[in-house]
């Protein structure tokens, strides 16, 4: 990328000195402290700053996109014009802003940009069989001490709260996504999606009613498929270990009894 400082003095193509300290200075960095000295590296065109951008929002940004288009592939393309877009308008970058919210400001953009591109344009085909790219989702968090049968539910609720994020209107998806998965308070969800902090908190608590309507009707198989497999697991012999269920992280936030009703 133009603008970037390599040393060329060297034939191995080491570093310079600056290159070096940036690098340094960039991977001790805790966020929120000296982001207007990164931005400034940033602006300066530091190829150390941007690969610790990319390296730390790599994985956030990525799953933003994923939970709003809901295809790994699609959010791999996206997360690319993210970045992209980032280092040719890092420029423009307003300090009264934090680098954070100014990437999902981005992704949020990218993502439904290429939503309204995808109804205009193509009809999607979706195979039964395809299986997300290893370590690319979020959704794909696995617990290695679960049986087959605590996996196997992991995987259901992952597909059938994807499937939910995706039937409700995009500003309450994007709402819910950022503060329910991806943490954001509320003032950082009300600075992405500029609006007022009001606004973001009736957003949340809609998209959280219509995931909880769409959701309800799983929970209630899910319970009764659990007490079965609990009563029949009760009389095995006292050497085998009952079905415990359970659910994924942040995902369980999203299918919570109580989901209408949270902060």
């Amino acid at each position: 990328m133009p603008g970037f400082q390599v040393c060329t003095c060297k034939p191995c193509g080491a570093a310079s000195p600056e290159r070096h300290r940036v690098s340094e200075w960039a991977s001790a960095l805790s966020w929120g402290r000296d982001e207007s000295e990164l931005v400034n590296e940033l602006q300066a065109g530091s190829e150390a700053a941007f690969d610790w951008l990319v390296t730390h929002y790599h994985a956030p940004v990525f799953n933003l996109i994923l939970g709003m288009l809901g295809d790994p592939c699609d959010a791999a393309d996206g997360t690319q014009e993210v970045f992209l877009k980032a280092f040719k308008g890092i420029r423009n970058f307003r300090h009264g802003s934090s680098l954070k919210t100014w990437l999902y400001r981005i992704a949020i953009r990218e993502a439904l940009n290429h939503r309204r591109w995808f109804k205009r344009h193509l009809q999607k085909n979706i195979s039964i069989d395809a299986e997300p790219e290893e370590g690319q989702s979020k959704f794909e968090i696995e617990d290695m001490n679960a049986t087959p049968f605590d996996q196997l539910a992991s995987r259901e609720i992952q597909s059938v709260v994807q499937d939910a994020l995706g039937q409700i209107p995009d500003v309450f998806r994007s709402a819910v996504i950022l503060r329910d998965l991806e943490g954001l308070s509320y003032e950082e969800v009300a600075e992405v999606l500029e609006c007022s902090v009001g606004t973001v908190k009736s957003r949340i608590l809609r998209g959280r009613r219509a995931l909880k309507d769409l959701l309800d009707p799983f929970l209630h198989e899910q319970h009764a498929a659990h007490s079965a497999a609990n009563r029949v697991a009760a009389k095995r012999d006292s050497g085998f270990k009952s079905f415990s269920y359970k659910p994924l992280d942040k995902q369980v936030v999203l299918t919570n009894p109580e989901l209408k009703d949270m902060p």
